[in-house]
């Protein structure tokens, strides 16, 4: 039998720790949508400011916060992951509140609005009237193996990336909440449709002024450019694979090379708004938040952006990705040619904000989210 004190002293504990806990807090709204709890790169966030350009929409971004958070990505509410996983007095309180403040929801990753089986959590928010998706970011999604037969730098190749077997058992089970779900399905970026086919484009969402208002000079200018790679995780962008060749460039003088880890999202603007050429991945085969951050800021950008998914982005833009096509094998190749020709991938460029403006300033994700939300945008 448990100890009574001890059960007595953690109830204790959970009450303290929950009144301190901020309560989701959404408007009066006839829509009132519920993203998280993931946030992946304050997408939650920013998707949640899309919404609510719909009419009649307000709508909250819910985040689990890790205990070391570096990045500090905006959220309208947060929950410490020690809470989320075992305050179960929060959780009485965050069930309430989801299913008595809400309409919509939109699960991240196949995460629930608080601990417990995501199936469950559906179904009884449906119960509870509220209409239910489920949002996915990539590597929640993107199983390995399949993975490693589209792609042939895959990092998941021979079980290469040391979270391989985590991964294919994290997407396994995602696999299986959406087929048992059968809800609405977002994924986050278009090479995720590769293992998604039914599921809808939710593009990723950047505040393009900041990025516009960092810019310290026009790209490539100065006779030595300045190359910029910040990976959130360096296995699943390729950084290894390419830190050589661009190292070897910044030893013969012809840029400089930055690659930097865990700086806090207020200063990327800053360090993206001082370069010339930004990195984004490329063993994934599609192009991410930091791509769409550095073309914002009018920066040359450069992934691996498999064909079938341009094509997508073209038909979706009305107009080509301005991203330069490069490849683990070549990417040395493609910045001397860069360099050689400044003028034409100055101009290519230059047409990162026309795109950003088109896809992801949040006005296409509002009318995306539209048919979900039963909403119509602003007149």
């Amino acid at each position: 039998m448990a100890n009574p004190v001890a059960a007595l002293a953690a109830g204790i504990r959970w009450r303290w720790r929950t009144a301190r806990i901020a309560r989701p807090v959404v408007g009066s709204s006839r829509v009132r949508l519920l993203i998280g709890p993931a946030n992946s790169a304050g997408q939650a966030f920013r998707w949640a400011r899309a919404a609510e350009r719909l009419d009649g929409v307000s709508a909250c971004a819910f985040a689990i916060q890790p205990a070391d958070d570096r990045f500090r990505f905006a959220a309208d509410g947060r929950v410490a992951a020690l809470d989320y996983s075992q305050n179960y007095v929060w959780r009485e309180r965050q069930r309430r509140d989801v299913t008595e403040r809400f309409t919509h929801v939109l699960m991240e990753s196949g995460q629930g609005p608080w601990r417990g089986d995501a199936g469950d959590q559906i179904a009884e928010l449906r119960r509870a009237g509220l209409v239910v998706g489920l949002l996915f970011h990539g590597s929640d999604i993107r199983t390995p193996h399949r993975h490693a037969e589209l792609e042939t730098d895959s990092p998941f190749i021979d079980g290469w990336y040391p979270e391989t077997d985590k991964l294919e058992k994290t997407t396994a089970r995602n696999h299986e909440l959406v087929r048992a779900a059968e809800c609405p399905v977002f994924v986050s970026t278009p090479d995720l449709l590769d293992f998604l086919p039914d599921a809808t484009w939710l593009p990723v969402v950047v505040d393009p002024e900041p990025w516009r208002r960092a810019v310290t000079r026009p790209a490539l200018e100065r006779e030595r450019p300045v190359v910029v790679h910040a990976p959130s995780r360096r296995g699943l962008k390729g950084s290894e694979a390419i830190a050589p060749a661009l190292r070897a460039l910044d030893a013969e003088g012809l840029i400089r090379y930055r690659e930097v880890t865990g700086v806090p999202a207020a200063e990327m603007p800053a360090l993206y708004g001082d370069a010339d050429i930004v990195l984004d991945h490329f063993v994934m085969g599609g192009y991410g938040v930091a791509g769409c951050e550095a073309m914002a800021a009018g920066r040359v950008v450069l992934a691996h952006v498999a064909d079938r998914h341009r094509e997508v982005v073209r038909r979706t833009a009305d107009m080509d990705l301005p991203v330069v096509e490069a490849r683990v094998g070549d990417i040395g190749d493609v910045i001397r040619r860069i360099l050689a020709d400044r003028d034409t991938y100055r101009t290519l460029a230059g047409h990162g904000p026309e795109f950003v403006a088109r896809l992801h300033d949040g006005a296409h994700a509002a009318r995306v989210l539209s048919a979900f939300l039963g909403a119509e945008e602003n007149a």
